[in-house]
Protein backbone atom coordinates (compact mmCIF):
# COMPACT_ATOMS: atom_id res chain seq x y z
CA UNK A 1 0.00 0.00 0.00
CA UNK A 2 2.76 2.52 0.99
CA UNK A 3 4.38 1.70 -2.90
CA UNK A 4 0.94 2.84 -4.57
CA UNK A 5 0.95 6.17 -2.54
CA UNK A 6 4.03 6.61 -3.28
CA UNK A 7 3.70 5.82 -6.94
CA UNK A 8 0.33 8.51 -7.16
CA UNK A 9 2.50 11.55 -4.79
CA UNK A 10 5.60 10.35 -7.19
CA UNK A 11 3.86 10.81 -10.33
CA UNK A 12 1.61 14.30 -8.72
CA UNK A 13 4.93 15.80 -8.49
CA UNK A 14 6.71 14.51 -11.32
CA UNK A 15 3.61 16.05 -14.05
CA UNK A 16 4.69 19.31 -13.05
CA UNK A 17 7.64 18.86 -14.79
CA UNK A 18 5.95 17.09 -17.62
CA UNK A 19 3.46 20.05 -17.54
CA UNK A 20 6.46 22.81 -17.27
CA UNK A 21 7.98 20.79 -20.59
CA UNK A 22 4.90 20.00 -22.49
CA UNK A 23 3.67 24.04 -22.04
CA UNK A 24 7.07 25.39 -22.67
CA UNK A 25 7.99 23.41 -25.75
CA UNK A 26 4.46 21.83 -27.29
CA UNK A 27 2.17 24.16 -26.64
CA UNK A 28 4.85 27.34 -27.35
CA UNK A 29 6.19 24.81 -29.84
CA UNK A 30 4.35 22.83 -32.49
CA UNK A 31 0.95 22.83 -31.13
CA UNK A 32 1.09 26.59 -30.59
CA UNK A 33 -2.44 26.62 -32.85
CA UNK A 34 -3.96 24.41 -30.01
CA UNK A 35 -2.57 27.02 -27.51
CA UNK A 36 -2.80 30.07 -29.37
CA UNK A 37 -6.37 31.00 -27.93
CA UNK A 38 -5.80 30.58 -24.64
CA UNK A 39 -3.32 33.75 -24.72
CA UNK A 40 -5.63 35.53 -26.39
CA UNK A 41 -9.64 36.88 -26.19
CA UNK A 42 -11.64 34.12 -27.64
CA UNK A 43 -15.30 34.02 -28.02
CA UNK A 44 -17.04 31.24 -26.11
CA UNK A 45 -16.43 28.72 -22.74
CA UNK A 46 -14.45 26.46 -24.87
CA UNK A 47 -10.63 26.85 -26.38
CA UNK A 48 -8.93 25.19 -28.31
CA UNK A 49 -6.22 24.85 -25.81
CA UNK A 50 -8.97 22.56 -23.91
CA UNK A 51 -7.71 19.73 -26.12
CA UNK A 52 -4.50 19.37 -24.19
CA UNK A 53 -6.94 18.20 -21.01
CA UNK A 54 -8.39 15.91 -23.28
CA UNK A 55 -5.03 14.17 -24.17
CA UNK A 56 -3.74 13.98 -20.58
CA UNK A 57 -6.99 12.83 -19.66
CA UNK A 58 -6.62 10.15 -22.06
CA UNK A 59 -3.29 9.15 -20.77
CA UNK A 60 -4.39 9.02 -17.34
CA UNK A 61 -7.53 6.84 -18.43
CA UNK A 62 -5.35 4.20 -20.80
CA UNK A 63 -2.83 4.04 -17.63
CA UNK A 64 -6.00 3.17 -14.90
CA UNK A 65 -7.29 0.98 -17.03
CA UNK A 66 -3.97 -0.72 -17.89
CA UNK A 67 -3.27 -1.00 -14.72
CA UNK A 68 -7.00 -2.42 -13.50
CA UNK A 69 -7.10 -5.30 -16.81
CA UNK A 70 -3.40 -6.41 -16.75
CA UNK A 71 -2.53 -7.49 -13.23
CA UNK A 72 0.79 -7.94 -13.70
CA UNK A 73 1.06 -3.71 -14.65
CA UNK A 74 -1.05 -3.12 -11.69
CA UNK A 75 1.07 -0.10 -10.84
CA UNK A 76 -0.21 1.74 -13.84
CA UNK A 77 -3.50 2.32 -12.38
CA UNK A 78 -1.67 4.09 -9.36
CA UNK A 79 0.39 6.49 -12.02
CA UNK A 80 -2.85 7.12 -13.57
CA UNK A 81 -4.19 8.10 -10.26
CA UNK A 82 -1.26 10.62 -9.42
CA UNK A 83 -1.69 11.79 -13.49
CA UNK A 84 -5.11 12.39 -12.65
CA UNK A 85 -4.25 14.35 -8.79
CA UNK A 86 -2.44 16.57 -10.62
CA UNK A 87 -5.07 17.03 -13.51
CA UNK A 88 -7.54 18.16 -10.54
CA UNK A 89 -5.26 20.19 -8.88
CA UNK A 90 -4.55 21.96 -12.22
CA UNK A 91 -7.56 22.56 -13.38
CA UNK A 92 -8.57 24.23 -9.93
CA UNK A 93 -5.45 26.65 -10.08
CA UNK A 94 -5.74 26.99 -13.60
CA UNK A 95 -8.80 27.20 -15.11
CA UNK A 96 -11.34 28.23 -11.48
CA UNK A 97 -8.90 30.23 -9.47
CA UNK A 98 -7.04 32.49 -12.44
CA UNK A 99 -8.84 32.35 -15.32
CA UNK A 100 -11.75 32.36 -13.23
CA UNK A 101 -13.97 30.18 -15.39
CA UNK A 102 -15.73 28.55 -12.83
CA UNK A 103 -16.99 31.53 -10.38
CA UNK A 104 -16.50 30.32 -7.02
CA UNK A 105 -14.74 32.68 -3.67
CA UNK A 106 -11.52 31.09 -3.13
CA UNK A 107 -9.21 32.93 -0.90
CA UNK A 108 -5.93 33.43 -3.03
CA UNK A 109 -4.04 36.06 -0.31
CA UNK A 110 -1.25 33.48 0.78
CA UNK A 111 2.11 33.56 -0.31
CA UNK A 112 2.07 30.76 -2.45
CA UNK A 113 -1.25 31.50 -4.19
CA UNK A 114 -0.04 35.17 -5.02
CA UNK A 115 3.49 34.01 -6.26
CA UNK A 116 2.07 31.29 -8.28
CA UNK A 117 -0.90 33.65 -9.69
CA UNK A 118 2.08 36.55 -10.47
CA UNK A 119 3.91 34.09 -12.23
CA UNK A 120 0.92 33.12 -14.27
CA UNK A 121 -0.26 36.63 -15.20
CA UNK A 122 3.24 37.15 -16.13
CA UNK A 123 3.28 34.63 -18.52
CA UNK A 124 0.37 35.62 -20.20
CA UNK A 125 1.59 39.36 -21.21
CA UNK A 126 3.14 37.32 -24.12
CA UNK A 127 0.24 36.99 -26.48
CA UNK A 128 2.62 35.09 -29.18
CA UNK A 129 4.19 31.73 -29.56
CA UNK A 130 7.56 33.14 -28.69
CA UNK A 131 8.90 35.17 -25.38
CA UNK A 132 6.68 34.01 -22.54
CA UNK A 133 8.19 33.39 -19.34
CA UNK A 134 6.80 31.35 -16.46
CA UNK A 135 5.84 27.73 -17.94
CA UNK A 136 4.87 25.91 -14.78
CA UNK A 137 1.31 25.47 -13.32
CA UNK A 138 1.48 24.81 -9.74
CA UNK A 139 5.02 25.77 -9.03
CA UNK A 140 7.20 28.95 -9.39
CA UNK A 141 10.85 30.30 -8.86
CA UNK A 142 10.59 33.15 -5.49
CA UNK A 143 11.69 35.26 -8.11
CA UNK A 144 7.64 35.52 -8.54
CA UNK A 145 7.71 36.87 -5.25
CA UNK A 146 5.95 40.43 -4.50
CA UNK A 147 9.07 42.42 -3.58
CA UNK A 148 8.38 44.10 0.00
CA UNK A 149 9.94 47.06 0.97
CA UNK A 150 11.58 46.96 4.19
CA UNK A 151 11.15 49.70 7.02
CA UNK A 152 14.08 51.39 6.57
CA UNK A 153 14.02 51.95 3.05
CA UNK A 154 10.27 52.93 3.30
CA UNK A 155 11.28 55.63 6.05
CA UNK A 156 14.70 56.72 4.11
CA UNK A 157 12.22 57.46 0.83
CA UNK A 158 9.89 59.49 3.18
CA UNK A 159 12.69 62.02 3.98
Amino acid sequence: MLLNVALVIGTFFFMEGVAWFTHKYVMHGFLWSWHRDHHNHHKGFFERNDLFAVVFATVAITLIVAGVELPEYRFLAWIGAGVTLYGIFYFVFHDVIVHRRAKLNIDTNGRYMQRIMRAHYIHHKVHTKEGAEAFGFLYAPKKYDRAVRSKSVEADSAN
